[in-house]
């Protein structure tokens, strides 16, 4: 009406979508030449866009401007908020989280479950067991754990609930939500009487998580993922299961169905974690845990928190939703608060060796887990403690006045491996001097073993009915969950077949790489770069450390089965203070190798030898800081791998012969070591073990006192390689440097050897497509 012409509408977008905007004075031709960001609006008296930067969280005007009207980062799906309004025994508002506060609220009688709290600070993610919907979050910003979507089956016989949602068994033909359909898998044309014949696909922000777990119908194929997903590579592409039987895909489907609560905003969501919190402070009274008593003035009350976990039976149902109260022991002062601490538990070796011996032997493999284990242990400190977040009671100021042992507690391991240990010799087991967790029972031909974690059991034995006799007296002195067939022990899944025991993390690696975004990227073929110069490198300090120390500490847990990430997480661990962004990209490097191959473990074979074999190696003055050099060892049962390490040493080495002998020295230990477990296990050693080296100079100084001008300085512990080499012990055999299996634990190798000695090291991917 003003100017005679309708007015230009060019510079309208949408509000919310995603953008990018120029960055300026980049310095590297290979860094970014733009910023990630959300248009937000139109600045006052300026020419330009208004936006906020996902990596920096600042708001910006800017004009240079690149739009992307159909995405949105902060876009949540339709109805995923949690519903109100249903009758809840832990409320989802203004609770109180002791963990954080310092402000203590109790009362004279028990606590209760607490009818008011704050949805402030607990986050929506609404993909709990619920059942309620989740929203879309875009992974790869925010770096938060996605929920874990799947696709149930589609039409008649779908499932009313997910294997992840209730304590039912996992559905017949699918372990995911139900009401969608299968890709890749349409009806007939007359079960689908008025549908369309074309095959359906999930919504696109599930693109980049696991649509697919198990199909538990033999007859049919497996669908296909990669019409289904935006990502160039999907991670269905790098997973199969059709080398496992049925049950142990149903069982798979189930565990990587289930999704845990990070915390106790979480939690309350979802009824199943309000009954299992309502059901532990219910045993907590009954086993007359504390008190509820006014704090001294010279006392202070530490914090507490809620962990959760989802237990499984052999055959994939839920045995129960587990939550559990955990002190903060942290806060305990040494002297007043605890004086002894030390427990024992059962060492990873250990464990893969106990596996490698009871399935070379045929025996029985099966699992209990001790139901709040600490609280069989008495206290004798005086501890006070916060009352548990989500319960308040009428008269503020009280705290718990701990009677017995809690879980987090720093003598409470101790207190309970006592009075378990004395258990299990009233029974007439005896602990072994290698390792104190492993018991051992034997009665004529009967032979048992006992592997204890904390509240873990792994049992095992040559006899059913003595195994049964055994759980039996558990389950009376305790109180016991018998949880069937090994299948899933401390992260670890455990496949038994007529070929051995296949132990691998496929799970925990899928919560990592969903955890960092990683799902869609893409895979690498090897962990690290060769000529990689991290210890040397240069740059500017990462804005968040915390998220690249998590990403390294998940890394060192993964090695129990993935032993060709040992040389690679060595390098890693080393910048956890003060790591720069190639530090970071190295750790992002290693998480695409394991997009490739999540499913990929050990083998334990059942037509083993028994007999010890052991390669050892190092890199002389790799360190380019310190000049010290790197020990590496992978030692194998017959065909099993059971044991491996990566280690600087302690000393600069003069050669490469000397770096070779003390690596040669370290290994000789673990063999020692090794060597009286299987001998507790049963198993005699009588042949000398065999030590592979690729230097002949450090096999000559083993064997003889020769190059006393250049061995004078060596420490006297090195000289015992000698000493089990002249008993008859040990046998030395060189080993080409090409065939030389440590050397992967040593340095960073290309594509071509490290794919050739990783076929060797007994690894093999049963997840692989085939």
């Amino acid at each position: 009406m003003l100017f005679g012409k309708p007015p230009s509408y060019a510079a309208v977008r949408t509000f919310g979508c995603l953008c990018y905007t120029h960055k300026s004075g980049v310095s590297n031709k290979f860094d970014s030449r733009s910023r990630r960001c959300v248009f937000v609006g139109y600045p006052f008296g300026k020419k330009g866009w208004h936006v906020y930067d996902l990596e920096t969280k600042e708001f910006v005007v800017t004009r240079d401007v690149v739009f992307c009207e159909n995405e949105f980062p902060f876009k949540q799906v339709r109805g995923s908020k949690p519903r109100h309004g249903s009758p809840t025994l832990i409320s989802e508002h203004n609770y109180t989280d002791t963990t954080d506060q310092n402000a203590v609220t109790s009362g004279e009688s028990a606590p209760g479950l607490s009818a008011s709290a704050s949805s402030e600070s607990a986050p929506d993610y609404g993909a709990g067991a619920s059942g309620d919907s989740a929203p879309s979050h875009d992974v790869g910003e925010s770096g938060e754990s996605a929920p874990g979507y799947s696709v149930g089956a589609s039409g008649e016989n779908a499932p009313e609930s997910s294997a992840g949602a209730s304590g039912q068994n996992v559905p017949e033909l699918s372990a995911g939500a139900s009401g969608q359909d299968v890709p890749g898998h349409s009806a007939p044309a007359s079960d689908l009487i008025g549908r369309g014949q074309r095959s359906r696909k999930p919504p696109a922000h599930l693109q980049d998580y696991i649509c697919y777990t198990a199909f538990c119908d033999p007859s049919k194929a497996h669908p296909t993922t990669i019409d289904s997903s935006g990502s160039l590579y999907p991670i269905a592409q790098y997973l199969n299961y059709n080398k496992f039987s049925v049950a142990h895909r149903i069982f798979l489907a189930a565990v990587t169905a289930g999704r845990e609560p990070h915390h106790f905003g979480e939690a309350i969501k979802d009824a199943n974690w309000r009954n299992a919190m309502q059901s532990e402070i219910d045993a907590l009274e009954r086993n007359e845990t504390w008190t509820i008593e006014d704090l001294p003035p010279t006392k202070t009350a530490i914090g507490c928190k809620w962990v959760y976990r989802i237990k499984y039976h052999s055959d994939g149902s839920i045995e129960r939703y587990k939550a559990r109260l955990v002190v903060l022991g942290n806060r305990q002062v040494e002297g007043i608060d605890y004086t002894e601490t030390f427990a024992p538990v059962a060492k990873m070796v250990s464990v893969r060796t106990f596996l490698a011996v009871a399935i070379a032997k045929g025996w029985e493999l099966h699992q209990m887990d001790v139901h709040n284990a600490f609280l069989h242990g008495d206290l004798n400190e005086e501890v006070y403690m916060r009352l548990p977040p989500g319960f308040n009671s009428s008269q503020p100021g009280k705290v718990c006045r701990l009677r017995k042992s809690l879980y987090g507690l720093r003598q409470a391991p101790r207190m309970w491996f006592s009075k378990l240990s004395a258990a299990l010799q009233s029974y007439g087991f005896v602990q072994s001097k290698a390792d104190y967790s492993l018991f051992s029972y034997t009665k004529g031909d009967v032979f048992l073993a006992i592997l204890v974690y904390v509240d873990d059991l792994v049992i095992a034995g040559n006899n059913s009915e003595a195994l049964k006799r055994f759980k039996q007296y558990l389950s009376s002195t305790f109180h016991m969950k018998d949880l069937g067939a090994l299948k899933y022990f401390l992260g670890i899944e455990i496949t038994r077949g007529s070929e051995g025991l296949f132990l691998c993390q496929r799970k925990y690696i899928l919560d990592i790489l969903a955890e960092s975004g990683l799902l869609g990227a893409k895979p690498a073929a090897f962990p690290i770069e060769q000529n990689h110069q991290l210890l040397t490198a240069t740059g500017p300090l990462l804005d968040e450390p915390e998220r690249y120390r998590r990403i390294v500490g998940r890394l060192i847990y993964l090695t129990i089965t993935r032993p060709e990430l040992c040389y690679s997480v060595h390098v890693l661990a080393q910048f956890m203070k003060a790591p720069l962004q190639a530090h970071y990209d190295a750790a992002i490097r290693v998480l695409r190798y394991l997009k490739g191959n999540p499913g990929q473990g050990v083998v334990l074979l059942a037509d083993s030898d028994l007999r010890l074999y052991a390669y050892c190696d190092s890199d002389w003055a790799s360190c380019p800081l310190t000049r010290r050099s790197l020990t590496g060892y992978f030692v194998m049962l017959g065909r099993s791998p059971i044991s491996w390490k990566t280690k600087k040493q302690h000393t600069v080495s003069r050669s490469s012969a000397e770096a070779e002998y003390r690596s040669m020295a370290t290994t000789a230990c673990e063999l020692t070591w090794l060597k009286s477990l299987l001998q507790f296990l049963g198993v005699s050693h009588t042949q000398p073990m065999k030590l592979f080296c690729d230097s002949q100079a450090a096999i000559h100084i083993a064997s003889n006192p020769v190059f006393h001008e250049r061995t004078k300085h060596i420490e006297v512990d090195c000289h015992y390689v000698r000493d089990i080499i002249r008993a008859g012990h040990i046998i030395t055999s060189h080993v080409r440097t090409t065939e030389q299996l440590a050397d992967i634990f040593t340095k960073a190798l290309g594509k071509r050897q490290f794919h050739y000695l990783l076929s060797k090291l007994g690894i093999r991917d049963l997840h692989a497509p085939t």
